[in-house]
Formats: C-alpha cells, sequence, structure tokens
C-alpha cells in the first residue's frame, strides 16, 4: 500500500469509527470492528483493484465483519443455551417501556436500514457507493432508504408506527 492509500484509509478512521459505533452501539466493540475491518483491508490491499470507490470498499468491508460477529454471537449464544440449558428470556414490559424510551429515534430503525441511513446521509456516500459498499442492488438501497426515512420521521414526529392490515372474518 502507497503513501497515498494510506492517507486515504486515515482519512476514513472518524467515519469508519462513527459508523461501527453505531452498529455496534458500544464504544469497545465499535473499536475492535474497526481494528478488524482494517486488517482485512489491509491484508486484501492488494484484491483492490482501484475500482469504484475507496470509501465503499473500505465500508462494505466494515458491515461484512459486522453481520459476520453477529452471526456468531447467535451461534455461540444458541450453543451457550444448549449446553448449560440456561434459557434467553423476553425483557418484562417495564424493561422494554424503559428501553425504548431510551433509544433515539435513529436506533430503533433495524439495522439494514439504519447502517444505509448512516452512510448515506452522515457519511456521505452516493447511492451507488452505498449499494456497492453493502452488496446491494441499487433499487433496494433507494426503498429501505425510503422507509427507514419514512420511520424516522414517525418516531421523532411520534406517531404509531403503522399497523398492518388483517383479514376481517
Amino acid at each position: 500500500m502507497g503513501r497515498i492509500g494510506d492517507d486515504a484509509i486515515r482519512a476514513l478512521l472518524p467515519h469508519l469509527r462513527r459508523f461501527a459505533l453505531s452498529l455496534t452501539r458500544d464504544s469497545a466493540a465499535a473499536d475492535d470492528l474497526v481494528q478488524a475491518a482494517l486488517e482485512r483491508v489491509l491484508s486484501h490491499w492488494a484484491s483492490w483493484r482501484g475500482e469504484g470507490s475507496l470509501r465503499a470498499w473500505v465500508f462494505a468491508i466494515l458491515y461484512r465483519q459486522f453481520t459476520a460477529e453477529q452471526r456468531r454471537a447467535r451461534r455461540f449464544s444458541r450453543l451457550v443455551e444448549l449446553f448449560t440449558g440456561m434459557e434467553r428470556h423476553a425483557p418484562s414490559v417495564e424493561e422494554g417501556a424503559l428501553a425504548r424510551v431510551g433509544l433515539a429515534a435513529i436506533d430503533t430503525l433495524p439495522t439494514e436500514q439504519r447502517a444505509l441511513l448512516l452512510l448515506v446521509s452522515v457519511e456521505g456516500l452516493s447511492y451507488k457507493e452505498a449499494a456497492e459498499a453493502l452488496d446491494l442492488p441499487i433499487g433496494t438501497v433507494m426503498s429501505r432508504l425510503s422507509r427507514a426515512r419514512a420511520a424516522l420521521h414517525r418516531a421523532i414526529d411520534g406517531e404509531e408506527t403503522p399497523k398492518t392490515l388483517r383479514a376481517v372474518p
């Protein structure tokens, strides 16, 4: 990696950390995620052909690292449950209400929507770059962003989420 690549990666560090923090919601976990992603970036530097956006490529690596860690954590949790017999319990109504009150509006969005919203609105990636970063069709990016923005507006305005329709006998 040359000096230009090194400088470009350094310039991305605050953006990567902010994105990782929004995904993990934990400072130490965000730092670990950024470090793991940077290790992958550096070890795969030769495979980046210079096509497309470097930012999108690096954000894609970070997001894939996050989703892989989430899958590993779920598998580990199921194994612990299997071997210990300890079941995870759902939070009580009071705990759920307190958690919802304490969360910011953006934290209520699904990870996929939150990731897109942050990449485009906070990090300034274009729709095309965000699509590259998350390996999604651009139409899916636009659709998820639209749903994320609508949900965010409803949460900020204090409106209830729309109820799904059900068949009446």
